[in-house]
């Protein structure tokens, strides 16, 4: 009887959260799951294991970017230049490999740095001379656009053929190592969650959520064991030539990127220091926290992720080209984002957050290739669904405001 009571209180608790404007990831998971059951209905093809890997390979550049866009937003501020930022970063690192022969483990790290410092440059002009980040990175989207046009060359592109950088977007783990990758990251989520709950009770504090941790982690297992199940499988059309089996090399990338965001923000006092001044900038100056550095830092973050992303980009694209991080890269980032339950408004979101909405972006646009949609109607969707998002980020406000 006592459970039960328990188990009520916490549903309670929990509904008093979403109703008080704390939803998280809810609306893009349900509208993760309406779009994957109408595309599957109507597509043949969309639930079939060739295109979920496609979906997972073609999303992963606009998740990097969206990843470092949430330290961004967190703030309250926008970087409309990551996109092309990772175009810049992504030529840095192709130029250094084809014309200067580096290899690709001194190349990626120095186009990092390059992404870093043009990072810092808009924290800068963001956080010491008080422009607002909507004017420098509309300026630095132009200027960076150029940059890459002088880097590539107009109308051309730059081809690539370093084995190590071109198997991220186009290989894929083996079999047995697809399996090993599942057991040993659902085995440390698992693990790193009781270990929270039984040091939160060894301190005597009160958990009333255990359970529904404990049935929201094991759901996420039966997910993951079923996404390998499905990336298992020989996705080939000729096997007998080429065999297309095992979970994308990009998959484990972001992954890492994942845990070690989360770590910063969840686990470190820069990380709360972020929280902090998107919830409130002056209270946090007062509190002592140097504003001006959080908000420089977290523009050189989110430029460092584009720079992976550029990366990713070259992967997929086997080259660099003077469009590389332009068109909607950007918009759809920042969706993504948005999407996922990171407020424009600062103070609220996490960095998984981008995955998931990174997730809708890709599934709007690929279900929606698949049943014949011009790119009109795409975009028109995907804004649509942007808009709902940004309307729930803005009453779930109002709710807490009022409560």
């Amino acid at each position: 009887m006592s459970e039960q009571i328990t188990i009520d209180k916490s549903l309670r608790d929990w509904w008093s959260r979403v109703k008080a404007g704390q939803t998280g990831a809810l609306p893009a998971l349900l509208g993760l799951l309406v779009l994957c059951l109408v595309f599957g209905s109507m597509s043949s093809v969309f639930l079939t294991p060739g295109n979920f890997a496609n979906l997972l390979t073609q999303a992963a550049a606009v998740i990097v970017i969206a990843m470092g866009l949430v330290f961004v937003l967190l703030l309250g501020e926008i970087d409309l230049s990551a996109g092309y930022a990772a175009g810049v970063c992504g030529a840095v690192l192709v130029i250094l490999i084809t014309e200067s022969d580096y290899q690709w483990w001194i190349a990626f790290p120095l186009s990092i740095l390059v992404g870093v410092v043009l990072g810092g440059l808009i924290g800068y002009l963001v956080a010491e001379l008080r422009i607002p980040s909507f004017v420098v990175t509309l300026a630095t989207f132009l200027a960076f656009q150029g940059l890459l046009l002088l880097l590539v060359g107009e109308g051309g592109t730059i081809r690539i053929e370093d084995p190590v950088i071109l198997a991220v977007e186009n290989k894929n783990l083996s079999v047995s190592t697809s399996w090993l990758f599942f057991l040993f990251v659902s085995g440390a989520y698992l693990i790193s969650g009781i270990w929270k709950f039984y040091r939160r009770k060894k301190a005597g504090l009160a958990d009333n959520l255990f359970k529904f941790w404990l049935i929201k982690a094991l759901t996420l297992v039966v997910i993951g064991a079923a996404a390998t199940s499905a990336l298992t499988v020989e996705r080939s059309n000729n096997p007998e030539l080429v065999s297309l089996r095992g979970i994308p090399y990009v998959v484990p990338v972001i992954l890492v990127l994942l845990v070690g965001a989360t770590f910063v923000l969840t686990k470190t006092s820069f990380g709360l220091h972020i929280y902090a001044v998107g919830g409130n900038a002056e209270a946090a100056r007062r509190a002592g926290i140097n504003v001006k550095m959080v908000r420089i830092s977290a523009f050189m973050i989110c430029s460092g992720f584009a720079a992976v992303a550029g990366m990713i980009f070259v992967s997929r694209a086997n080259s660099i080209s003077p469009t590389t991080g332009g068109s909607s890269t950007l918009l759809y980032a920042v969706g993504a984002a948005v999407i996922g339950g990171t407020s424009l408004f600062g103070g609220k979101g996490k960095v998984s957050d981008a995955i998931l909405g990174g997730l809708v972006v890709a599934v709007i646009d690929n279900g929606m290739a698949l049943l014949g949609y011009p790119a009109g109607i795409k975009f028109m969707v995907t804004g649509a669904v942007l808009l709902i998002s940004a309307s729930i980020d803005a009453f779930s406000r109002r709710g807490a405001a009022t409560t």
